[in-house]
């Protein structure tokens, strides 16, 4: 890939409310069709930080994990919301009409990814979360793709 197509920032989130705030300012960003990967252990703050991009779309209502409904669906704010945990899927048992989400109008937010990393675009916006303290987590934000570069520099604008 050029430079242009690919653009990394790192920032550390001091607590929770830093990390819906990040996930706020990325959401005012967001555009259609937009797939954001989320990586991160257990309690790293995936689904915090996904509460953010919610609130950054518009979206007033609680975001909580789908973890036993593989994806949630929010559609009251600017665009829809796909809140999708992959960690129950296999390779190729997406059988939910998951493009359909992944190719819709709205921004799809993918926990654990690897487990459906087929039908993951190759432009997509990557973050990484990695627990450094109690309360504190390095943020890791990789843009794959034009849109996502744009996205990512006006992001470290605000930060």
């Amino acid at each position: 890939m050029s430079n242009s197509s690919f653009f990394e920032i790192k920032c550390l989130s001091k607590g929770p409310q830093e990390t819906l705030a990040l996930g706020e300012k990325l959401g005012h960003l967001l555009f259609p069709g937009a797939i954001v990967l989320l990586n991160g252990d257990l309690g790293a703050g995936k689904t915090l930080f996904c509460g953010g991009l919610a609130k950054g779309l518009g979206i007033e209502e609680a975001i909580t994990s789908p973890t036993f409904n593989i994806l949630k669906v929010y559609e009251e704010g600017r665009l829809p919301f796909y809140h999708i945990d992959a960690y129950r899927l296999n390779q190729g048992s997406a059988d939910i009409g998951l493009e359909d989400y992944l190719f819709g109008d709205g921004v799809s937010a993918i926990e654990w990814p690897e487990f459906i990393a087929s039908y993951i675009p190759d432009n997509h916006l990557e973050i990484s979360i990695e627990p450094t303290g109690e309360n504190t987590r390095e943020f890791t934000l990789a843009a794959k793709g034009e849109k996502y570069v744009e996205v990512l520099k006006k992001l470290e604008a605000f930060l």
